[in-house]
């Protein structure tokens, strides 16, 4: 490993030491981890709240078991790089700022983390580390979706739901970048701001069927369930693409096949460092902008899990650790 400043004997971590509500969640002490081969450690910045970490907590997510626990919450962040495998030395330096989108066997919230180097890029031009690390998960999640999961080409027509929350803020960005029509639905309150990622229709999902407004698209994006779900089906082409990140329930799957629209089966989002660049380069030349909704220090995690399952939260919830 590389040599770097001392490091403390230990750290801050958010640790989910059982099932429940935010009151369940600690901030504990643990040990630094100590990165080998390939691996760096990061010093951590800023790290996410995303909706995998309250299903998490809830004991909602089947990739963590009650076996599992406890287990430190997190899957992105952004931070500097503080010391280097062995076999990392050739790629990455001490003091590089990284943002990343790591895998379920670590957490991202705590003040240092091992990152395996093909799960970090560099920070894009223009960003600071609160709006970094807004970005990693949510974009990943977006970009599988439409591509890896839905097959979007340029020309196409896609229609997004929960379009100004963290994954869908960046979704609609992505899709309009890669050359897509993108029609969006989101709350009154929430279309001006849609409009204002590039959304070719924004709908206000009270207001109007959407049925009604968006005619026929190749691949819905659907990133709440309900009965929008399989109100969907409806307007995909037949032989289209129906990706939702939320369970498909049995009259969506029924529906689905009865007008030959395509659904993907259980499927979470991976790290992949290539995506990440490409979505790093697409945010240092101006076609996305992360937004952050609010931030909250490391020590307030619970209040951030509060609000963010209040829900009607604009882009993303940031946790600082600085």
């Amino acid at each position: 490993m590389t040599d770097a400043s001392p490091l403390p004997a230990q750290q801050r971590a958010v640790l989910l030491p059982r099932f429940g509500g935010p009151e369940v969640l600690e901030i504990a002490r643990r040990p630094w981890p100590q990165p080998v081969d390939d691996e760096v450690l990061v010093r951590v910045s800023a790290a996410s709240v995303n909706p995998v970490d309250l299903n998490t907590r809830r004991g909602a997510f089947p990739m963590v078991t009650a076996e599992m626990l406890p287990i430190v919450l997190g899957r992105d962040l952004a931070g500097t790089i503080e010391l280097v495998g062995t076999r990392a030395h050739d790629m990455l330096s001490h003091g590089d700022r990284v943002f990343a989108h790591i895998g379920f066997d670590r957490g991202a919230q705590a003040e240092y983390v091992v990152v395996k180097a093909v799960e970090l890029v560099a920070m894009p031009n223009g960003l600071n580390f609160v709006e970094a690390a807004a970005v990693p998960l949510a974009a990943i999640t977006a970009w599988q979706g439409l591509f890896d999961q839905g097959g979007l080409t340029a020309g196409q027509r896609v229609l997004i739901h929960g379009a100004a929350g963290g994954v869908g803020h960046l979704a609609v960005q992505i899709a309009k970048a890669r050359g897509a029509t993108v029609l969006a639905t989101a709350s009154a309150g929430d279309l001006a701001f849609v409009r204002g990622l590039g959304a070719d229709v924004a709908i206000d999902y009270k207001g109007q069927p959407f049925e009604e407004l968006v005619g026929e698209v190749d691949l819905v994006l659907g990133l709440v369930g309900g009965d929008t779900q399989t109100r969907s089906v409806a307007v995909v082409k037949p032989g289209g693409m129906l990706v939702s990140t939320v369970d498909l329930s049995d009259e969506t799957t029924a529906a689905a096949k009865t007008r030959g629209v395509r659904v993907p089966g259980r499927w979470h989002a991976e790290p992949n460092a290539a995506q990440l660049g490409e979505i790093a380069d697409l945010i240092s030349a101006g076609k996305i902008r992360p937004v952050v909704a609010e931030t909250f220090p490391l020590d307030q995690v619970k209040a951030a899990h509060e609000r963010q399952g209040r829900g009607q939260v604009r882009g993303k919830i940031v946790l600082t650790v600085d």
